[in-house]
Formats: C-alpha cells, structure tokens, sequence
C-alpha cells in the first residue's frame, strides 16, 4: 500500500467525506487545503441522472466563467482570407487552412481550443480521428464553428470552458485558481453549474443532478448540497 504522505494526511484530517456542504462552505473548505507549491486548479464534477449512450441524453455545451479559468488558453483558428485576419486580430495563437490541417496531421497541435469557420469544416473534418479523442474538433453547439470568429476567441481567452458527460454520466471541469478569491470561485461554480443544469437534454428522466463536488488538484473534495449548488 503507498504511503501517505503528511500533506495529504494533514489535508483529510477530521474530514467526513459523506457531510453535504453548502456551495460557500465547500468553496471555503477547498481553499484552506490547497497547500500545494503551485496554483492549484479548483475543480468541480456533477454525477448527472442520464445515460449518454443514447442521443437524447447526451449532455454537451459550453459557459463562460465569469471570473475567468485563470489559465492561459491557446486558440487555434480555421479560417480564410478576411475571417483569418479577423481571428489574428483577436488573439488568435495558431490560423491556418491547409497549412494548419497539415501541422495537426503530423502531430503538431500547438492550441487547446480549436475554433473554424463553417467553410472551412469538409477539411477540419479530416482531423476527427485527431482532435476528437482530444475533445478538440469544432462544434457549432459550443460555439466553434461560427463565422464570428472574433467573438468566439474572445470568449475562449476570456473564460469560455467546454463541458461534455463522459460514459459514467460524470461532467468535470477546472472553474478556477487556488490563488482566486472565494466569490470568484463561488461566482463560476454558480454559472457551471446553471449551464449544465440549463443543458438538461429531453431524455433525462427522474433527478437530473444527483451529486456534486468540489476539489483542487492535490486536495480531498467535498460534496455540495444540489440545491445550495444551483441556488441563485
């Protein structure tokens, strides 16, 4: 059995991993245990009531974090002519056409989020068996394949996170810093969770969010009370 090291056993010390917490208290809680050398992400999974199996369960969409994710995100844009000069303009990382399709096919994906024109999606399609498994290929549900490019980067550098149920029925996402303070923290696990709350597709039935927590990278997590999660 691996050993536990003081950090950790001082982190869990008198915790009750079954308590129910308010969104404040967690929030609180999380902070105080994130001790780690670096800046750790605070992150939040909800246990949803869906099978995504099925089509009409599936739960995807995309919110933008009001206090930002406080991590540096890179863009990389599918666009022509006037659209890639909008997408540089706006802070695009990496813009591209067949030049860019060609960097991703020999493994060069130097961007996080992956953003194209309509136009431009016969030849993106190309990378699906790429930048699928990477939760990378542009969607027009999340707002990735859209002519406004300059909004969409914009938002994508601003705080823009993408969230998907994964197999379990289990949505994660990183809502924030360590080093932010509590309302920050508090003010995106607010908007996350009204965003997929907000996504509940019309094959979920009986409790839609059954369970919620909060954690940081290196620290124990704590499961918060649903209504005081969704509470405005």
């Amino acid at each position: 059995m691996a050993k536990i090291g003081k950090r950790v056993k001082k982190n869990i010390e008198g915790l009750d991993r079954d308590a129910l917490h308010t969104a404040e208290a967690a929030v609180a809680a999380v902070k105080e245990r994130a001790n780690a050398k670096f800046d750790e992400t605070i992150e939040i999974s909800m246990n949803l009531g869906v099978d995504p199996r099925h089509a009409d369960q599936m739960v995807r969409g995309v919110v933008d974090l009001p206090s930002g994710t406080g991590r540096s995100v890179r863009v990389g844009v599918f666009a022509r002519d006037a659209k890639a000069e909008e997408a540089k303009a706006a802070g695009a990382d990496v813009v591209g056409a067949e030049d860019l399709v060609a960097e991703v096919q020999a493994g060069n994906i130097n961007f996080d989020r992956c953003i194209a024109t309509p136009d431009m999606m016969p030849l993106v399609g190309r990378l699906g068996k790429v930048l699928g498994p990477r939760g990378m290929m542009p969607n027009p549900k999340v707002g990735t394949v859209t002519m406004d490019v300059k909004a969409a980067v914009e938002a994508s550098k601003g705080g823009a996170v993408e969230f998907r149920v994964e197999k379990a029925g289990i949505v994660h996402a990183g809502i924030g810093k360590a080093s932010f303070d509590e309302a920050a923290i508090l003010a995106n696990l607010k908007a996350f969770v009204a965003a997929v709350n907000k996504a509940k597709p019309s094959g979920s039935k009986g409790v839609y969010v059954k369970r919620v927590s909060l954690s940081s990278t290196m620290g124990p997590g704590f499961k918060i009370d649903t209504a005081s999660a969704m509470a405005e």
